[in-house]
């Protein structure tokens, strides 16, 4: 039997009930349908217009650049569920922090989510050392993910996917602690329990975010 169509959006009541444990909860789930091949079916159409009053999203998420991540389609979301920021290496600057700020303090999303991914190209890029343009600067952001994994036994080379899975894993908790230090505003949202920062890693080959 047809799965029912959705068109109705989250309203500020229905945000507003939710817990960040529950938000987390409601990403799980959905990651769990999308590796099934079971994916919600939403009427776009009616969906566009029923968000065009105000959005009332459950989560920021902070993902890498890279196109083989659909982060609504990962977590089997649609329009006005989640607000999505997207950088290659998924750190943050002071714009990334301060569309945080308003999509957590102003709009009341309940999780900020950092999601790294296997084989990521900055990573591997800034285990290289590359310097281009304006990538250099932008790897500066990553490089103390490359210098935290020193001690790893193996080869410390861009082709070594545990080792750049090491590193993505520390990039996440780096970005982490950087929200936390340098937003005050997050911070003390997340000291009084309104909202949890969380860190996950996406998989190319099975579609599974782990939470780390």
């Amino acid at each position: 039997m047809a799965k029912p169509r959705v068109e109705n959006v989250l309203s500020a009541e229905e945000q507003k009930a939710l817990t960040p444990d529950m938000v987390i909860q409601s990403l799980k789930e959905g990651n769990i349908r999308y590796m099934n091949n079971d994916l919600t079916a939403r009427l776009h159409s009616a969906m566009v217009r029923n968000a065009a009053s105000g959005q009332y999203p459950i989560a920021v998420i902070l993902s890498c650049l890279d196109s083989r991540v659909p982060v609504e389609d990962v977590f089997d979301k649609g329009i006005g569920d989640l607000f999505v920021a997207r950088v290659a290496g998924n750190f943050v600057n002071e714009d990334i922090l301060g569309s945080m700020e308003f999509g957590c303090k102003i709009s009341g999303a309940k999780l900020i989510l950092v999601m790294g991914h296997e084989s990521c190209g900055a990573i591997k890029a800034a285990i290289d050392n590359v310097e281009m343009g304006n990538i250099t600067a932008m790897l500066t952001k990553i490089k103390p993910a490359v210098e935290q994994a020193q001690d790893y036994s193996g080869q410390k080379t861009s082709t070594e996917d545990s080792y750049v899975e090491l590193v993505a894993k520390n990039n996440v908790l780096n970005t982490i602690e950087m929200i936390r230090k340098q937003s005050p505003i997050l911070n003390e949202m997340v000291e009084k329990g309104e909202i949890k920062i969380a860190g996950a890693y996406y998989s190319l080959k099975t579609g599974e975010v782990s939470f780390l």
